[in-house]
């Protein structure tokens, strides 16, 4: 829609802009990402379960921002090539928690250097005191879309 129509002004729109950001970072990981064999929801999932161990599916699955089947697809690959290991039986109800293995976590160290590389990457720009700025405004914007509408 043009600029003076009803639609969203995209020079002016700051979601237009968050969602430039997020995918202008997530482009940024898969590329560090890729020559460790990993994508950012392999990764994702691993560091989950290096800083919440004992996350369900469904929790991983919203942590990293995808489905559950999606999430039981990777985590079955991921036991798989040993990278997480998950109990044969559930102590409680269906939960089945996957546990990270040493490979999980010697992959998941490398992983997160080139990460944490990107992140320097995009902040830059930025002085301390606009990062801590910037993140308590997306925090924030967060909050408010998580809110009653």
């Amino acid at each position: 829609m043009s600029k003076e129509g009803a639609g969203v002004d995209l020079d002016k729109s700051l979601g237009y802009l968050l969602k430039e950001a997020s995918t202008a970072l997530r482009v940024a990981m898969e590329e560090v990402l890729r020559p460790l064999g990993m994508t950012v929801t392999h990764y994702s999932c691993l560091e989950l379960l290096a800083q919440r161990p004992g996350m369900s599916n469904s929790e991983l699955a919203r942590g990293a921002f995808v489905t559950r089947q999606s999430m039981n697809v990777l985590l079955q690959a991921l036991e798989r090539d040993g990278y997480v290991t998950r109990p044969a039986e559930a102590a409680v109800g269906k939960v089945l928690p996957a546990q990270l293995t040493p490979r999980g976590r010697q992959s998941l160290e490398e992983a997160s250097a080139a990460v944490r590389a990107v992140e320097v990457r995009m902040l830059a720009g930025m002085t301390e005191n606009e990062q801590e700025r910037a993140f308590r405004a997306l925090r924030s914007m967060v909050h408010s879309l998580r809110g009653p509408a």
